[in-house]
């Protein structure tokens, strides 16, 4: 037997319901004609009759077909409206004293969301009395407020409110949904949907309103409305409304001001309150259509009883004063906190991470659209402090040179970034005005627009790793005397270096033979091209690397070409920090991270990316390069006048480029690390002939970074650093051994046998051994070294003797022939004077006559090594 058809299944239905398309796509518009309007009016005529059916007596004619219908054809729309969060702003809060506070905020639409408390009832009560007196008694939706409407339209009449405050919230949450889309053919066609004037559009407005009467109360329903509405502009919700309009929050509104709001919902684009000179309603006639509309308001709350008329009477003798608040959106409102470069960068970690959304679109909705509380590491106290410091020293402009500067700070192990400066004021308009910009300088491209800048010296520190951990030592001995280096010298295992000679000058230090320590506190950049020779350049690359560093730019990729070692690499401050965090951390280094927390809207938690740490450098290599660095900072180093010298371990690199385009200092405790940078954005004008305030352009930086050291230190303190092991500090010790006498060949093969690195000097010296052979070396014989430091063999140029012994007592012809004999050939005598005798008339002195005199004395003395034809003079007496 089969199973009765489904009343929405028989013929006669599915007849009728053909019969209602085409008013499912019929546009009500104003007639242009009589005729027009009659047909029109029939229609509405039509719609009124069905509404009547489903809405008022449904169970009246629930006994007539067309009725039923039309009930089961409504009932058969889809009516659960799956309300999303409402556009929000997102807040960026950082810390000072201790507390948070908000410094910036995003939104596509300036709204802030309350709850139902948090809403003056005045707002509340001029909302039900002017949008839908019968909210509270009614169903969902109004019947008579919609027929009028249409009616209204069709006659070509004003536009009249024709909707319950449940359909207009209805339509507002489509509309919302809409401004979501980021495709302007979606979007287009979305708004069209929700927002079209067709009869299948206001049937489905109505059936979703109903659904959503079934879902919320009438209390939940009038809030959601109060928070999702638009105000005019950009602003969106009685929040945002109210702070706008008149700088206070919807639970303080005034009688006059809640009716103002509510009176700006009629026509947000003509009745808002923000444009002073607009003609048809601004400040010149008190806002005079806004002002008709609030009393209306006022009128309908009192007809309504929701105030007296007294309390309607005073209101309406209040003029319409706004107080215009803007709530800015994006970071130029962290500029009073000298925070809108870091306010940015954390805009770009929210865009570029796949934690707040899949695709850029989604990253960006999250950002403007997500009412998230993001709080930041930044410290605004510390922050003041590096700025005021910058600025003190670099003005954000000067004559003749693309000046900038920057100054960053880092929590070891944490990764935190505590401080985020420039010299100039954060601009991302497209007005550019001299000293701002939107780069910023502390980033990568892609963090802030940065392109990175060479670094100088202060990548030394990674050819320190390099050298430590190829069994080197800091107090190996190096030659620093070289100072053109050809490529073939260089090994470089991943990649071809194939080129002309390096040649290497001193920018801020010079020694002939030194330790790598003092090579490293002095900054000798020929000792560290020596270094470059004995280890593998692309070991210096991968000790980078390891501690992550990488590009600032695309554009300019890491070289490991032999100027490598002196940092001609584009970095960003932001690296360089986090390099040496890492190093004075034993090695471990944290990626930067700048949000601590992200609150949703809802308060639930935000996944937020943490910082991730590796182990860059073995513990012991990491203790020996901070070591090293420690010199830097103490007397006698580049840096020692930028130390605060309050008691916390500290170490650091300086770094001048070339004609000092880029000046760079890097340090670190064992709390925080800071990079300062001070150099040209674009150009080529040396800083060294520039002053500033007093200062040498080569020196700033230290002035600039020790203000700025002093605070970190003084909020963090700081612990020793981990000692390094002997070996690395001293490695193998070798006792020179003697190869006087030996040839070249013999000698060097000896000591490199040792593990020394020896270098042989052509240029003769004085010496006794033969010509051509081993005179000596540099250190001499019998001096302990590290393994693997630098020697020198000297070749002897056989033009040196010693002096004999035994000449003083021997007769003037004896000792002439034994200096002969040792290869002297200037002697000179010096005999006593002719009448210095006792009387006897022989001449001879001292009364002896010139036979029986003998060598009372020989300069240089006996055993002296001097050259054979360096002047001898014998002393006769």
């Amino acid at each position: 037997m089969s199973s009765r058809p489904q009343f929405r299944d028989r013929p006669w239905f599915v007849a009728l319901s053909r019969r209602f398309d085409p008013l499912r796509g019929y546009e009500i518009r104003p007639a242009r004609s009589r005729a027009g309007l009659i047909a029109q009016f029939g229609v509405v005529a039509l719609i009124a009759a069905v509404l009547s059916s489903v809405f008022v007596m449904p169970g009246f004619l629930g006994v007539g077909q067309t009725a039923a219908a039309a009930s089961s054809a409504f009932e058969a729309l889809p009516s659960n409206l799956e309300i999303q969060p409402f556009a929000q702003n997102t807040t960026v809060y950082a810390k000072k004293g201790g507390a948070d506070v908000p410094i910036a905020s995003f939104y596509a639409q300036n709204r802030q969301d309350v709850g139902w408390k948090d809403v003056a009832q005045t707002v509340k009560d001029a909302t039900v009395a002017a949008e839908d007196p019968r909210f509270y008694s009614e169903g969902a939706v109004d019947l008579l407020g919609t027929v009028r409407g249409a009616l209204s339209t069709v006659s070509g009449s004003s536009v009249q409110g024709g909707s319950s405050i449940t359909q207009q919230y209805v339509k507002n949450v489509e509309v919302e949904r809409c401004d979501a889309l980021t495709d302007a053919k979606k979007l287009q066609a979305c708004y069209t949907d929700a927002a079209g004037v067709t009869l299948q559009r206001k049937v489905q407005e109505m059936r979703y309103a109903v659904g959503l009467e079934k879902k919320y109360t009438k209390e939940q329903i009038l809030l959601g409305y109060l928070n999702v509405v638009g105000f005019g502009g950009t602003v969106y919700g009685i929040e945002a409304a109210a702070h706008y309009y008149f700088n206070t929050t919807a639970a303080q509104l005034s009688l006059p001001q809640a009716a103002t709001l509510v009176a700006i919902l009629n026509n947000p684009a003509n009745l808002r309150i923000d444009e002073p000179n607009n003609k048809d309603n601004g400040a010149a006639d008190g806002y005079k259509a806004t002002k008709e509309r609030r009393d209306y308001v006022l009128d309908r709350m009192a007809i309504n009883h929701k105030i007296t008329a007294a309390d309607r009477d005073a209101a309406k003798k209040t003029p319409v004063q706004p107080v215009i608040t803007p709530t800015t959106s994006g970071c130029a409102a962290a500029s009073q906190y000298n925070a809108a470069f870091f306010c940015d960068y954390v805009r770009d970690v929210v865009l570029n991470d796949p934690a707040y959304g899949a695709t850029a679109d989604d990253r960006w909705a999250t950002l403007n659209r997500g009412g998230l509380k993001i709080y930041t590491t930044l410290n605004l106290d510390l922050q003041a402090v590096a700025q005021q410091s910058l600025s003190a020293y670099i003005p954000p402009s000067m004559a003749g040179i693309d000046l900038g500067a920057s100054n960053v700070s880092m929590e070891l192990g944490t990764g935190r970034i505590v401080t985020m400066v420039e010299n100039r004021a954060f601009n991302n308009t497209d007005q550019p005005q001299d000293g701002t910009t939107a780069v910023n300088y502390n980033t990568d491209e892609a963090y802030g627009g940065s392109q990175g800048f060479q670094t100088g010296s202060t990548f030394k520190a990674f050819d320190l790793a390099a050298w430590l951990e190829a069994g080197n030592s800091l107090y190996d001995t190096i030659n620093a005397t070289q100072h053109d280096f050809p490529t073939s010298e260089f090994t470089n295992s991943c990649a071809d270096i194939n080129g002309p000679d390096w040649p290497v000058t001193n920018d801020e230090g010079s020694a002939s033979r030194l330790s790598v320590m003092a090579a490293t506190a002095e900054s000798v950049n020929t000792a560290f091209a020596k270094m470059g020779t004995k280890v593998d350049l692309c070991s210096i690359l991968n000790a980078a690397k390891a501690l992550g560093v990488h590009p600032a730019s695309s554009s300019n990729p890491l070289t490991s070409v032999p100027s490598m070692i002196l940092g001609v690499n584009y970095l960003s401050p932001l690296t360089m920090a986090t390099a040496y965090a890492g190093i004075a951390n034993n090695g471990t280094v944290c990626t930067p991270v700048a949000i601590d927390k992200v609150v949703n809207a809802d308060g639930s938690q935000h996944k937020v990316s943490p910082t991730t740490c590796t182990q860059g450098l073995q513990p012991n290599i990491a203790a020996g390069v901070t070591y090293a660095l420690q010199g830097v900072m103490r007397g006698g180093g580049t840096a020692a006048s930028a130390n605060p010298y309050d008691g916390t371990p500290i170490m650091g690199k300086t770094g001048t480029t070339d004609d000092s385009l880029q000046n760079w200092l890097v340090t670190s405790t064992s709390k925080v690390s800071t990079a300062t940078w001070v150099g040209n954005v674009s150009g080529a004008t040396p800083l060294r002939s520039l002053d500033f305030n007093g200062v040498g352009g080569g020196d700033v930086k230290f002035s600039v970074a020790k203000p700025i050291l002093e605070a970190i230190d003084g909020l963090y303190g700081g612990d020793a650093f981990t000692k390094p092991t002997n070996a690395v500090l001293y490695g193998d010790q070798v006792t020179i051994p003697d190869v006087f006498g030996k040839t070249p060949d013999e000698a060097q093969s000896l000591l490199a046998g040792l593990g020394l690195d020896v270098t042989v000097d052509q240029t003769p010296v004085d010496s006794a051994q033969p010509a051509g052979t081993a005179a000596g070396t540099d250190p001499a014989a019998g001096s302990s070294v590290n393994k693997g430091s630098s020697v020198t063999v000297q070749i002897s140029n056989g033009q040196s003797a010693t002096i004999p012994g035994g000449l003083i007592g021997q007769s003037e012809s004896a000792a002439k022939a034994a200096l002969a004999a040792a290869g002297f050939t200037n002697v000179s005598v010096k005999k006593p004077d002719a009448g210095g005798g006792n009387g006897n008339g022989n001449g001879g002195g001292n009364g002896k006559d010139a036979s029986s005199l003998t060598v009372k004395a020989v300069d240089p003395a006996e055993g002296t090594p001097a050259r054979k034809d360096q002047a001898i003079v014998l002393t006769l007496g």
